[in-house]
């Protein structure tokens, strides 16, 4: 299973970049679609509100939120939303069908020309299967979990024609059940190879659910909720719906290869979050619907070719890129997701800010080349330049334009110091757009404000080696990354907005060990300090350099059991450290400025020192049978030991009812479900 990973020696541009195999897509126990992507080596991926929400994202010191700064892509078309209703970048892939994915590549880092917005972090690349073999699957499992699959595929004229469906509803452990209701379709017409050929995918899912958003702790110790399952507001729900048309083409041209692609997305969200309760409506409660009607249309175009001078090659690649957003995004006050009326606004004198609704209009282009050349047998290098411009306009309540170019040059030096070994040497400018409500929030404020394209710079030293006859892979990375403005999380309006500039270090090491014929076994752990440049006020009174949720350390372990006759299974160790939640510790000057009242941080309603999360560690297990004449039968068990513990917390003020005005700082958190168990039945035709 280790052949693809140790290919990238004398192929790839850092050691943080890969690939994941199908074998392990199969095997990898995931408890919901996003966990698919646990594959990719110290990523972390959770929830913290009901099923058909974006997944929560964490890696390299960074709390991604749900996109920030990891791209991702599937079939080609991006997945990230800039100047979402809900999140900058948010990347939803409940959408995505694992029984469809196919070889998983990743980057890490500012380093690749052909790597534009978000995927300063990381970038993931998910493939389509153009065939598959004729199938009907029926999961059931405890907490009222049930998943249905069909799928297929016929040839039909000059290539083959896929089909599947998925309809799944799930309750899970919580006092309001979560009834999730889901439909999702994919029809698909290939023809050719990756070389020469193309395919063009409808798509189709819809969605729907009871939202468990994070709690309040003491919500819990005073008994408002009765169990870490149960929530204050339980009307809190979610509506999505998701259709697109994307076309992939690949043809030879010259002595290269052209590759094109274009793709017409639409996506309606609504989400009604209660997240401070009654802080800032005492009456009523503080329940908005976070709603956008957004159609995304774009493509991209690339040709790679080879050129030969005396002795030295050079692979280049040049490409463009465009996509243009149309996105009406909107915020409003509710009760029970019904709209409050003026009345019920004007009895409390709502902030008039609080209710949004702005008209986006967003225009993305870029260009790059990259030339790789391979000097000698041992030294080869990457050279890169990318330029991207960005404009923005808004007729709504954030009313007005803006614009950026940024040029981001990109360089990697690789030495092949042995047969089996290679060391790595990059830098790179790379970005994650702004929200362009801010941007113009902050223009007609008059504070200063993050631009629409918010520069980070990156530098990684690496090395991949092979030990023991390729039976042990390993890679090792170090790397820096500054960026010129952090994404930050407002929990009085749901959205992130743009912060102070960080910088963070760390370390991730990998290592696959092909111990016998049928038993693989992988590892993975990054280690990272993320800091921001400026102290900075989180809003609770508490002043410092910490980046809220930015985790310590992530890490995995897993087991692959393979190629023993009927047997096949998956044992994976999950791995997130403990993490700030507070920016510091507690400063007068800043309870001062946030809660007034005379207060300090002797009587402030705030912790006095720095606040962290726990962190935690789960097991996760999938076993299947070939039980002959094309049945299978497969039971994973998510959370084996039943591990008591928060998938996600914050720290942030809100109020509940009986206390002061101001409201109180506390620890928000969403637990991770207990162990459940899924059977699913499979017959092949």
């Amino acid at each position: 299973m280790t052949a693809r990973r140790l290919s990238l020696i004398g192929s790839a541009t850092t050691a943080s970049q890969g690939v994941v195999v199908n074998s392990e897509i199969t095997l990898t126990p995931a408890y919901r679609p996003g966990q698919v992507l646990e594959t990719v080596p110290g990523l972390d991926v959770t929830t913290h509100s009901g099923e058909g929400k974006a997944n929560q994202y964490l890696m390299r010191g960074y709390n991604l939120d749900h996109g920030t700064d990891l791209a991702v892509f599937v079939d080609g078309m991006p997945i990230n939303e800039p100047t979402h209703a809900h999140g900058q970048g948010y990347a939803d892939i409940n959408f995505m069908m694992p029984q469809l994915a196919t070889d998983i590549s990743y980057t890490k880092g500012t380093y690749y020309a052909d790597e534009g917005d978000f995927a300063s972090v990381g970038s993931i690349h998910i493939n389509y299967l153009d065939t598959i073999a004729d199938q009907a699957q029926v999961t059931v499992g405890t907490e009222d979990f049930q998943h249905y699959l069909v799928a297929g595929s016929t040839p039909l004229g000059s290539g083959n024609l896929l089909g599947a469906l998925e309809t799944q509803h799930y309750d899970g452990p919580w006092t309001t059940p979560g009834d999730q209701r889901k439909v999702n379709t994919v029809l698909r017409f290939s023809s050719g190879d990756s070389q020469e050929g193309y395919s063009l995918t409808a798509m189709f899912y819809h969605d729907l659910w009871n939202a468990q958003t994070d709690q309040p702790e003491r919500a819990l110790t005073e008994g408002l909720i009765s169990s870490p399952y149960s929530e204050l507001d339980p009307s809190d729900a979610g509506y999505a719906q998701r259709s697109s048309l994307s076309w992939n083409f690949h043809e030879g041209l010259g002595d290269g290869v052209l590759s094109a692609n274009a793709y017409v997305i639409s996506n309606h969200l609504t989400l009604w979050n209660d997240f401070t309760h009654f802080l800032v409506d005492p009456l009523n409660g503080d329940q908005e619907a976070q709603h956008e009607d957004r159609t995304t249309v774009g493509g991209d175009t690339s040709y790679a070719w080879t050129t030969q001078i005396g002795n030295v090659s050079n692979d280049w690649l040049a490409g463009l890129h465009s996509r243009f957003d149309f996105n009406d995004v909107s915020r409003m006050p509710t009760e029970d997701r019904i709209p409050l009326t003026a009345a019920q606004l004007a009895a409390v004198d709502y902030p008039s800010y609080y209710t949004e609704s702005d008209t986006v209009r967003l225009s993305s282009v870029a260009g790059f080349v990259q030339a790789t050349t391979h000097w000698t047998d041992w030294f080869r290098s990457v050279l890169g330049f990318r330029e991207d411009y960005m404009y923005g306009s808004d007729t709504g309540t954030w009313y007005g334009t803006a614009s950026r170019t940024l040029p981001e040059p990109k360089a990697s030096l690789i030495f092949r110091a042995a047969r089996d070994t290679e060391l790595y040497l990059s830098y790179g400018i790379g970005f994650h757009s702004d929200d362009l409500r801010g941007v113009n929030q902050a223009r007609i404020e008059g504070l200063p404000g993050a631009p629409l394209i918010a520069k980070q710079t990156g530098e990684e030293a690496g090395v991949r080696q092979d030990f023991f006859d390729h039976k042990v892979a390993m890679t090792l990375a170090l790397y820096s990354l500054d960026a010129q403005s952090e994404t930050t999380y407002d929990p009085d309006i749901g959205q992130d907005s743009a912060g102070p500039g960080s910088h963070r270090t760390g370390f991730e090491v990998n290592v696959t060990y092909q111990a016998l014929r049928w038993l693989e076994l992988y590892g993975s752990y990054s280690g990272d300090r993320a800091r921001y440049t400026t102290p900075y006020d989180d809003g609770t009174g508490h002043l410092g350099e910490y980046l809220p949720n930015a985790p310590f350390a992530t890490g995995q372990l897993n087991l692959y059991v393979t190629n023993l006759g009927p047997w096949k299974a998956g044992l994976e160790y999950r791995y997130l450290s403990s993490f700030p939640l507070s920016s510091g510790p507690c400063a007068d000057s800043a309870v001062a400025a946030d809660f007034g009242h005379g207060l300090t941080c002797a009587d402030a309603p705030t912790a006095k020192g720095t606040v962290f999360g726990s962190g935690y560690g789960e097991w996760n297990g999938d076993v299947q049978y070939a039980l002959g004449k094309g049945w299978t039968a497969e039971l994973g068990i998510y959370n084996l030991l039943n591990k008591k513990a928060n998938a996600m917390e914050y720290w942030y003020v809100d109020r509940l009812p009986g206390e002061p005005d101001y409201g109180q700082a506390d620890i928000h958190f969403h637990p991770l479900e207990p162990i459940t168990a899924r059977l699913t039945i499979a017959k092949m035709f």
